[in-house]
């Protein structure tokens, strides 16, 4: 039997018959709108699931943020005041979008201590995690879900 690679030839289909490369590239000849769409929806779960995967790193469960209060991790609180008094994760600090912008000033002191922020949902705290991050804090997280996945859990609340 002659090795076809070491003499520079290749196998080849049988007259008349068509490999399955060739029927892909027949296909997508005669279907450049389809081909296209599935490009394009390929590319937006790819990009989907890297965001999300993104994200995964620096999200925590409920669980896993009263873990880490145990540990003495500092929470914030990103709701408004009057949400925050009806009711917070018991030693959260209460803090707005502009003091998270300067909390490299008013946090020096954490910098290099679990902060774990959360909203009442988990959109703000997302991009505030980020925020943190750029700002030098080395253990900045997001509680996944906010306080509705806490609230979900059946966990406490402080109010006040």
């Amino acid at each position: 039997m002659r090795n076809f690679f070491a003499t520079g030839m290749t196998r080849r289909a049988p007259q008349g018959r068509s490999t399955s490369m060739d029927r892909l590239f027949e296909y997508l000849q005669h279907h450049p709108f389809l081909s296209s769409v599935a490009v394009v929806l390929a590319a937006l779960v790819v990009a989907y699931e890297v965001r999300a995967r993104g994200q995964g790193l620096t999200a925590l469960a409920p669980q896993e943020v009263i873990r880490l209060m145990n540990q003495g991790a500092l929470l914030i609180d990103l709701r408004p005041p009057d949400e925050f008094a009806a009711g917070h994760v018991a030693g959260a600090r209460q803090m707005n979008g502009e003091q998270i912008l300067s909390a490299s000033d008013t946090l020096r002191k954490h910098k290099e201590k679990v902060v774990v922020v959360y909203d009442s949902s988990g959109s703000l705290s997302a991009s505030a995690t980020r925020q943190l991050a750029a700002q030098g804090f080395t253990k900045a997280f997001n509680l996944r879900g906010g306080l509705a996945a806490w609230r979900s859990e059946n966990l406490p609340l402080t109010k006040g």
